[in-house]
């Protein structure tokens, strides 16, 4: 088993980052010219790192696999972003949000990184507010701030129910800039296919032109990968279709350490499944548990009301509704973090009390809200998602409740990382939704706006020099080097592989069926016996696939059905490995229930004995087992204990 270093600097918490960035060696303004630097991903991490490396003055080559850096799923983000302003005068602090980002993620991350990512939270409101992005502001002038799950204070900012668009429209406009400069060359429609490495660095990637079906080779100093996560194993997730993990896995393909891929976040408030043919699932902001209540039916006779529409949500009695979060967890109620209330909503549905025709769903009630508020604040903070809603289930719900039901969303697992974001491959790193540093088992909500920022403008940059300083006297890399060549050369080899398989069934069919296998068994809830037969379905399945799935068209051309093919085969494994990562942890933590580890009451119960590690696996060989290498959880400054939100 392989040590890992995570090169955390000694001291007290609030001096780590301070003190690092002291001893972090530094490139000159002259040589960072000398310096190439490949960045994959434009979304919030990819294109605040790109444009903040080109205004410190380094060759930054920049690639999206969309049509338009505007269009990465960072724009999917809707209830806001997370900073320890303390605007509300309620007592947040930077440690506050520290320890509720450590607590709500059930003590599975690392101190020191999650506290210099609440440390440099406020930089990030300056940040975008110098940009221009329009934050909601109070009747004086101030930031507006609105609370959250999991967290008892009113820290995160928003722009209605667009944050996420605003924001990374902030960073597009600061890419932009760079890119008009010269210092940013942007590659539009190219796809990551293979990390190159020579003598052991990461030293480029080799891309398709999704246009054309070309392949291109590139070279770099160092290697950023910005790629967001990988929900979409499951096929039905929040993520945009298109949204995948191949980057990341040729990376741990090539050597690169995949830390806790089992952690996945189950969101609690998404439009429930609606048949078979649909191809995503729509996320409504967490921001609504605000001044929504959730609540089924107390009794199944109305349930069956509802289920025939006999009778509408609007006309259930109070007395006979279960408002069971504020019921069951008293403190916190409708604010509990997505984990508890994804669970909560399970249960009750698995007790008979859904109120949609599948039973897979509960309502969200806004009534009382605008009874209290009236209807006109109400849509002034929520009317953007309240019409979403209603485009996509033709129902108001301003007069009816919506219903919701948890889904896949967002990956807390992904590469492994050191304090400087640097995976063990020396030169390549990841940030954002790529990496798995900051959110343990459970990402709290406007959470994942804060890392993508923190870890493009306020940490790389700086930490990246610690690498390149010494990399000055390397000569711009040669992209006709035989690791180029033979890296393109296996790339060609595996299209043509899919191409030649001429088989009947499309790769919908089996990312689908893949899908079910996920949810069913590496879901919301787990055990042994199902993460073993996953293991086992799953490999059937990729064999299948590799034997008869159809790929119409050519490869040398724009062929959507030849991506998704190839982000597939990347899906089967990712799969495997995420079912046996779950498979080693024996514990219930964050939203991963084991059902083998519960407390008398049905909660999660958590080993911090046996389970306070991060797991990094490494790559074998294609047909030898994973070995899983272990960084255990050091916790100096908070205790871990057993969460209660009651």
């Amino acid at each position: 088993m392989t040590k890992i270093k995570t090169h955390i600097p000694e001291g007290p918490l609030a001096d780590k980052w301070t003190k690092h960035k002291a001893d972090l060696k530094v490139v000159s303004p002259a040589n960072k010219r000398k310096l190439d630097i490949i960045v994959v991903g434009t979304g919030l991490a990819g294109a605040s790192a790109a444009s903040s490396f080109a205004e410190m003055g380094y060759n930054v080559l920049n690639f999206c696999y969309q049509d338009s850096p505007r269009r990465a799923h960072s724009i999917a983000a809707q209830g806001g972003i997370n900073a320890a302003k303390n605007y509300q005068n309620d007592n947040d602090s930077v440690y506050r949000l520290f320890y509720d980002t450590i607590k709500g993620g059930d003590y599975r991350s690392r101190e020191a990184n999650v506290f210099r990512l609440a440390e440099v939270s406020g930089s990030i409101i300056d940040q975008s507010v110098a940009q221009g992005v329009p934050f909601a502001r109070e009747y004086g002038g101030l930031l507006a701030n609105r609370s959250f799950g999991g967290v008892l204070v009113s820290r995160t900012f928003y722009a209605r129910g667009q944050t996420g668009q605003q924001l990374l429209l902030g960073a597009y406009g600061s890419l932009n800039r760079q890119v008009a400069s010269g210092q940013v060359k942007m590659y539009y429609r190219h796809e990551m296919l293979d990390l190159v490495m020579i003598d052991g660095k990461a030293r480029g990637i080799i891309v398709r032109d999704l246009a054309t079906g070309e392949i291109k080779r590139f070279g770099a100093h160092a290697v950023v990968l910005a790629t967001g996560g990988y929900g979409n194993v499951f096929f039905l997730s929040t993520n945009a279709m298109g949204s995948n993990g191949s980057a990341v896995w040729q990376a741990y393909k090539k050597g690169a350490y995949m830390s806790n891929p089992a952690f996945v976040q189950i969101h609690p408030t998404c439009i429930p499944v609606h048949g078979d043919q649909q191809s995503k699932l729509t996320l409504m902001s967490e921001s609504l548990r605000n001044d929504g209540r959730v609540w089924v039916p107390k009794d199944k006779d109305t349930v069956e009301k509802l289920r025939k529409g006999t009778v509408k949500a609007s006309q259930v009695p109070e007395e006979d509704r279960d408002y069971y979060l504020e019921r069951r967890y008293p403190s916190y109620g409708n604010l509990v973090p997505r984990d508890v209330a994804s669970r909560a909503a399970k249960e009750r549905c698995d007790a008979g009390f859904g109120v949609n025709e599948t039973g897979k769903a509960v309502f969200l009630d806004f009534k009382d809200a605008i009874n209290r508020l009236g209807r006109h604040v109400v849509e002034a903070r929520y009317g953007n998602l309240f019409q979403m809603y209603e485009k996509i289930t033709d129902v108001n719900p301003y007069e009816e409740p919506m219903m919701i039901y948890p889904a896949i969303h967002y990956t807390m697992g992904g590469l492994w990382v050191d304090y400087n974001m640097m995976t063990n491959i020396p030169g390549l790193y990841a940030i954002g939704e790529a990496n798995f540093s900051d959110h343990g088992a459970n990402r709290l909500g406007a959470s994942a706006l804060m890392q993508g920022l923190a870890d493009g403008y306020f940490v790389i940059p700086y930490t990246i020099g610690d690498y390149l300083a010494d990399e000055i006297q390397v000569p711009r890399i040669d992209t006709n080097h035989k690791a180029f060549e033979e890296t393109e050369s296996a790339i060609k080899a595996k299209l043509e592989k899919l191409k030649n398989t001429k088989g009947k069934t499309p790769v919908d069919y089996f990312h689908k069926e893949l899908g079910r296998i996920m949810w069913d068994k590496v879901g919301m809830s787990r055990n042994e016996k199902e993460l073993k037969e996953a293991v086992e379905e799953i490999k059937k399945l990729e064999k299948e696939f590799w034997a008869d799935v159809r790929i119409p068209g050519d490869l040398n051309e724009l062929n959507q059905e030849i991506e998704k093919a190839l982000r597939l085969a990347d899906f089967f494994e990712m799969g495997e490995l995420m079912a046996l990562d779950a498979l080693e942890r024996n514990e219930s933590c964050g939203g991963h229930f084991r059902e083998e580890s519960k407390t008398e009451e049905g909660e999660a119960l958590r080993d911090d004995k046996n389970g306070a590690y991060v797991s990094a696996w490494e790559y074998k060989g294609e047909d030898a087992d994973p070995e899983m290498n272990v960084e255990k959880l050091e916790f100096e400054f908070v205790t871990p204990t057993q969460r209660s939100y009651k």
